[in-house]
């Protein structure tokens, strides 16, 4: 039997495909529990510096598998659940310090589509497509949908999808500024093994830095994100890497970080 979650490590770049491509990769507990424990090993782990996140088959997620909630509130409604094992997955995600990468090889509807609202930067295949969805089905989003949605597309165009749960392309939404880049479809996995090699040689710290001040920008005034993030690199100019980076540059050579 296959794994529902597929690991591979390629150097410091983690990957992570989600694996069950005959239900277009629903989320049922498993796999959520399955992702949030492979995310939070990643996290963990030094010797990763970059976490890629993509599906098996001709979809990358179609969000939580409805059945599958059904026959569980059936059995038992206060008993575990795929729903409450998603406030886990979805905070390893968000908590996740590292890097984070998607490659959106099809469609991303519901929960799948809100995964990727925590992931840094996103790359999608020409045939991927993105979708709210759970209005649909007389659902409410529980991981960002409405919360975050508007953060990253303005709230008319959120609310636009969320209320009709319709999908737009990989190209509509690279215009929007979800999507990154959007590649052919047999590119996808090649431009991000690409992409996500050229972070693996930067400074992990510089990275996780980075990260740090970019997202809680998105919640202060401008003044106080610059005045966070000289603070913090204030912090950083003590540490190896920085030494490293400033050592290479003067003997003219590719620097080698150690992430401390």
């Amino acid at each position: 039997m296959a794994n529902i979650l597929e690991t591979r490590r390629d150097g410091a770049v983690q990957w992570l495909c989600l694996n069950r491509p005959g239900v277009l990769n629903a989320f049922d507990r498993d796999l959520l529990v399955a992702l949030r424990d492979a995310l939070l090993d990643a996290t963990a782990d030094p010797g990763v510096r970059v976490v890629a996140l993509t599906g098996a088959g001709r979809a990358f997620s179609a969000g939580g598998d409805l059945k599958h909630v059904l026959d569980e509130m059936g059995r038992d409604a206060d008993g575990p659940n795929a729903v409450a094992s998603s406030v886990g997955t979805f905070s390893a995600l968000r908590n996740c310090h590292k890097p984070v990468i998607a490659a959106v090889n099809g469609p991303a509807v519901a929960g799948g589509f809100e995964l990727l609202l925590f992931c840094d930067v996103l790359f999608a295949a020409q045939s991927a497509t993105f979708a709210d969805g759970h209005a649909k089905y007389g659902l409410l989003p529980g991981g960002g949908g409405s919360a975050v949605l508007p953060r990253r597309i303005g709230a008319q165009r959120a609310k636009a999808l969320l209320f009709s749960g319709d999908s737009i392309s990989a190209t509509t939404a690279r215009d929007w500024g979800l999507v990154y880049e959007v590649v052919p479809d047999d590119q996808l996995g090649p431009t991000v093994e690409q992409y996500c090699n050229k972070l693996a040689d930067k400074s992990p710290l510089v990275l996780s830095a980075m990260k740090q001040v970019a997202n809680a920008a998105l919640d202060r005034d401008e003044e106080t994100g610059l005045r966070e993030e000289m603070r913090i690199l204030q912090n950083h100019m003590h540490s190896k890497d920085f030494h490293e980076g400033l050592t290479a540059f003067t003997e003219k050579r590719a620097p080698a970080f150690e992430g401390r």
